[in-house]
């Protein structure tokens, strides 16, 4: 049963989420992708998007890279990116890591989100963080068409179970990613909620999401505001009456 406070919980503050795109996205376009999502959950978060430092490999040789298609990093040896590729390099991973690391340090963050390769970054960033090998400390994370990294150097990533709240979003007909894929990295997690859809390669966000996103967040925030209450002695109540005062 939900606690009854959740709409004071909504009044009086919102989680942050830093947002990790997929490969050949861009901070922009995954913002945009995500549109009816972030209105879903607009009352408990509010979400910020960053671009990976790499451009992404063109299609054609001859052809210029786009700035709008990014990597964050790259596990073939022709400088490109598949999800489905096993046993390949990390080329620009450490990069990619310190832009996460700066943006996690330059602002108040409590959760991460990301799709596909977004996803599974944020992956072996939950697995570093659990091992004291990162500066971002996630206390619950979302994952879109999400994967194991398949980069030789992760491997390691996924020798243990992660005890960091997950949210796991992956479509059944999918063929970019296929959910059995979703299922193993959903695998990893001791805590896991999921979302399944009947579509493909894409962040959803219909009636048939909206519930669950707004559930999930809702106790993401009590949970979060129960802790703080812990560490600072200030109650939900309290808050709530302060941020009235001042308003």
């Amino acid at each position: 049963m939900r606690k009854e406070n959740n709409l004071k919980i909504q009044e009086c503050d919102k989680l942050n989420v830093l947002c990790l795109h997929g490969y050949r996205q861009s901070a922009e376009s995954f913002k945009s992708k995500t549109g009816s999502f972030r209105k879903f959950c607009k009352n408990y978060a509010n979400f910020t998007y960053i671009n990976a430092p790499h451009l992404a490999k063109p299609f054609n040789e001859d052809d210029e890279p786009v700035e709008e298609q990014r990597s964050w990093w790259f596990n073939k040896d022709d400088g490109s990116f598949k999800g489905t590729n096993q046993s390949g390099p990390a080329i620009g991973f450490e990069a990619s890591l310190k832009v996460v690391e700066d943006a996690w340090a330059s602002g108040d963050y409590q959760g991460l989100m990301g799709f596909s390769q977004g996803a599974s970054f944020i992956s072996v960033i939950c697995s570093l963080s659990e091992r004291s090998l990162t500066n971002i400390k996630p206390k619950f994370v979302l994952m879109a068409a999400g994967f194991l990294s398949g980069s030789l150097v992760h491997k390691n990533c996924y020798e243990n179970r992660i005890s960091i709240p997950s949210l796991h979003i992956y479509g059944s007909t999918d063929e970019i990613i296929p959910h059995e894929m979703s299922l193993l990295l959903e695998g990893g997690f001791e805590y896991p909620k999921r979302i399944q859809h009947s579509g493909g390669h894409y962040f959803p966000a219909t009636v048939n999401e909206k519930q669950p996103y707004i559930n999930f967040f809702q106790d993401q925030l009590q949970k979060y505001l129960e802790d703080r209450e812990l560490k600072t002695g200030v109650t939900i109540e309290e808050q709530v009456e302060e941020n009235a005062d001042e308003s």
